[in-house]
């Protein structure tokens, strides 16, 4: 069988989000019931109220994947990227940003429903971070969205853990590493969050173990994944089921 050539070195299926920054004080979270650090899911009404009580700030595309791939471009890097915005400003944010960093992007809009998916991040004087989400149309991915040719064309398919919630874009996963695989491609996924490693842990399991040649995980993920605070244990587990395991564990990291 001839495979298709490598067109994208990398090609990144994940939560198309926009990161809106603004600086702010400890007294504007503490008047909201926002926790200094925190990072919690809000719906479209809380975004739009808070959205409107910040200060001015910055916006441009992000979303794990797509900071994954922005800077896979930025190192020269041949990359694209499949995720769902909506037909409105923030959506047209995202897609020129991601495309001025030199990801493909050809997704088709979400024409009626939720609005684009919006991180709001408001940083204290000490850098501190406190986020608040609303996933929006990111969350309404699913498998006919995924690109075919992008697919087959693409050396690595990186899949973002935080997409794996809903159950379409669940298919949208399996679907793409189908497509990878077919074409002779290597499928990555990243576990993202302790949250979705254990809320998920049977279906991550299924999927890594029959779709999955790279995971990518730090050791909160990873514990969470296999239910064990034995990190040698639970790296073994994972390295006996996959080509790659990439695990970081901050401080205690080595070589």
């Amino acid at each position: 069988m001839t495979l298709p050539p490598i067109r994208y070195d990398v090609c990144a299926v994940g939560n198309a989000i926009v990161d809106v920054l603004a600086p702010c004080s400890p007294e504007f979270l503490s008047a909201r019931g926002l926790q200094p650090g925190s990072m919690q899911l809000v719906d479209e009404t809380q975004s739009a109220a808070l959205y409107d009580d910040m200060a001015a700030g910055v916006e441009a595309s992000g979303g794990s994947a797509g900071n994954t791939v922005a800077g896979v471009g930025s190192y020269g890097g041949r990359a694209a990227y499949i995720g769902k915005v909506s037909e409105d400003t923030l959506g047209d944010v995202f897609a020129h940003d991601i495309r001025a960093a030199g990801v493909a992007f050809d997704t088709p809009r979400l024409g009626e429903g939720p609005s684009t998916g919006r991180c709001l991040i408001n940083v204290t004087d000490d850098g501190q971070r406190t986020m608040c989400t609303f996933l929006g149309a990111a969350n309404q991915l699913t498998a006919d969205d995924i690109d075919p040719e992008m697919i087959g064309e693409s050396a690595i398919v990186y899949l973002e853990g935080y997409l794996f919630d809903p159950a379409p874009a669940r298919a949208a996963f399996e679907r793409a590493a189908d497509i990878a695989h077919r074409a002779g491609r290597k499928v990555a996924i990243t576990l993202s969050d302790t949250f979705v490693a254990a809320r998920w842990r049977a279906e991550l399991l299924a999927f890594i173990e029959q779709s999955a040649d790279i995971v990518l995980a730090n050791e909160a993920e990873l514990g969470a994944l296999y239910e064990t605070e034995d990190f040698d244990a639970a790296c073994s587990r994972l390295a006996a089921m996959v080509e790659v395991a990439a695990v970081t564990r901050g401080a205690q990291a080595r070589w």
